[in-house]
This record gives structure tokens, C-alpha cells and sequence, in this order.
């Protein structure tokens, strides 16, 4: 049917209810001086109309449905496409903001005012001010336990932490780019060969342990030599300077390079979690089955990580 076949299809009239809630999205946006407003939609909009409401503030449309797709196409809007899956507002928010930096629509230090639907799906009904240098920088324990691995919380965040300072610091003053594999280490090794002479070969575990200040020091050192960083799940380094070899069926976004293919490819043959930093921009993505669960962008400076605390529902049982 073509591109146009949008045009045909009957798009979701704005109601009075939305068109007030443009109106005070526009409001906020310039009180908050927002680089734009950030807009999820499950329903076919006439977007150009929603764009003129907002009278000059640029509009980003973010959807994992195909007709909304074609429709923001269609209308010459700044698109960001999303993946169908279960997940809440809340994290959904966060992949969009985080695929719209990736795309060089949004930068880490904007502030942007979204728009979604939190109760019913028809109508847009909440309004957020997200403040992106803020947002970034809180990356909660959910985040990793989410990915339902079998290597342990702790090392997990030692590994993410110590990616992101390298992404973020360098070294000597220049950009640099490693990787790091963490789990299943003896099928890891199976599937990789020494690249370089090997620096953590011969010590003994105790003094390969990733959560020694001493250890991460050198890696930051060593992240400047090829090849990865093998981890052990129970945060032991077992080797650097690895060529990865492993042939896995992935898909890898337009722009990354061996780096990024080596860490999905690793993901994909083995269960083990792969942790690329990139050398151009310092960003930070997690891989887990061949693809990116995870994509942290450098701050200036440390993340705080926050542990969710909840409540027990009220059962009316008390213990005896």
C-alpha cells in the first residue's frame, strides 16, 4: 500500500482534554526552557497538528506500534522507535530517553517534558519535567536485577561501575574503549585466545579480585590494550588482551563497530553478560543474549545507585 497509505487511515481526532494538556506541556516547556517535548503514543495521531499546538518547541513521537510509526514518518516528525514489550511507564520513559540520545535527537544535560498515558491508554494524562543529567545518573539495583543472570548483583555493578569510569575519564588524557565479559569464564575462554601477552596470568586468585581498588586501578591501565577483560562470576579477572571468537546469529544498531559485535556475539554463544564501552562517546551498553538490555551514557560524575525499598501489602495476619 505505500507510505501514504497513513492519510487513509482514520487517525485519532486530538479531544479538548488533549489539546489542554499540549497547551500546558508548551507552558512547561518554556517556563523549564525544554528542548522538547517527548511525546508516547499508542494510538495514530494527526501529529502535525499536535506539533502546531506546541508552536515552535520541538516534538519527538515515540511508539512501538508500526501504523503510529508510519504516521509520525509521514508527518515529518522525529521519530523514536521503541521494542514491544512488557515493561511499566516508567522504565518505557527511560528506553525512549536513552534511544533518543543515542539517535543525537537529545543531548545528556537537556531537560524535556513527556507525555504518556498512565491510566488510560486513549488519552495522554500525565505530564513529566525530566531533567536527563539527573535521570541518567540514577541507574537502581532493578536495572542489573532485571536481567535474571546467574552472576551476582555486586559484581555486576563493580563491572558496570568500572566501565563507566573509563568511559567517562579515559586515560592519559585520551579516549578509550574496552569490553568486559562477566560469567560463564571457562566457555568464555573456550571461545576466545590470547591476543596479547596475558597481565593477570600466573597471580593467584586472591590478588585478581575485581572489587580490590589495586585491580581496577591496573585494569583502567590495561583498558588501553586490545582485547577483553574476562571475569569470573565471583568477581575473579581471569585473563585480559582476549580475542573473542564466538559466532552468534545478532543484530547490532547501525554505527557501532567490532567492539559491539564481539560483545553480542559473546552474549549470544554463552549466557555470560558482555560490557562494552565505547571510544567515541564513553557510552557504557550491557549485552545479554545478543542484545543491548542496558545503555549507559557517560555523566560527569559517579552514578548513585539506589536500592527500591518495598513494603509488605498489609494482610491483616499478624505474627504470633
Amino acid at each position: 500500500m505505500g507510505i501514504a497509505y497513513t492519510r487513509w487511515m482514520k487517525r485519532k481526532k486530538l479531544s479538548q482534554h488533549f489539546q489542554n494538556v499540549l497547551k500546558s506541556a508548551k507552558r512547561l516547556a518554556d517556563l523549564e526552557s525544554a528542548s522538547a517535548v517527548v511525546l508516547l503514543s499508542d494510538r495514530v495521531f494527526d501529529f502535525a497538528a499536535v506539533k502546531k499546538l506546541l508552536r515552535g518547541t520541538p516534538l519527538l513521537v515515540a511508539s512501538d506500534d508500526a501504523d503510529v510509526q508510519a504516521a509520525v514518518r509521514e508527518d515529518e516528525i522525529d521519530l523514536v522507535v521503541i521494542e514491544h514489550e512488557p515493561q511499566t511507564r516508567s522504565t518505557q520513559v527511560s528506553q525512549v530517553l536513552l534511544e533518543a540520545i543515542a539517535d543525537e535527537l537529545l543531548q545528556s544535560g537537556d531537560v524535556v517534558v513527556a507525555l504518556y498515558s498512565a491510566y488510560e491508554k486513549d488519552s495522554c494524562d500525565t505530564i513529566s519535567i525530566i531533567q536527563l543529567a539527573e535521570q541518567l545518573a540514577k541507574l537502581t539495583s532493578r536495572d542489573l536485577q532485571r536481567l535474571e543472570t546467574q552472576v551476582p548483583l555486586e559484581t555486576l555493578r563493580i563491572v558496570v561501575d568500572l566501565a563507566c569510569e573509563i568511559g567517562r575519564e579515559g586515560r592519559e588524557g585520551k579516549s578509550v574503549g574496552t569490553l568486559f565479559v562477566v560469567g560463564q569464564h571457562r566457555k568464555v575462554m573456550s571461545l576466545s585466545q590470547e591476543q596479547v601477552h596475558d597481565p593477570f596470568r600466573g597471580y593467584a586468585k586472591a590478588e585478581c579480585l575485581i572489587r580490590s581498588p589495586r585491580v581496577r586501578e591496573s585494569i583502567k591501565e590495561l583498558s588501553q590494550i586490545d582485547g577483553a577483560f574476562i571475569v569470573s562470576a565471583d568477581g575473579v579477572v581471569q585473563a585480559a588482551g582476549r580475542h573473542l571468537r564466538a559466532s552468534a546469529d545478532v543484530f547490532v544498531s547501525k554505527g557501532l563497530g567490532s567492539r559491539h559485535w564481539a560483545a553480542a556475539e559473546i552474549s549470544k554463544a554463552t549466557d555470560a553478560i558482555a560490557i562494552a564501552v565505547s571510544e567515541s562517546t564513553g557510552t557504557v551498553r550491557v549485552f545479554q543474549n545478543g542484545k543491548v538490555v542496558l545503555r549507559i551514557e557517560p555523566m560527569g560524575s559517579n552514578m548513585k545507585w539506589t536500592d527500591v525499598d518495598t513494603e509488605q501489602p498489609d494482610t491483616g495476619i499478624k505474627a504470633s
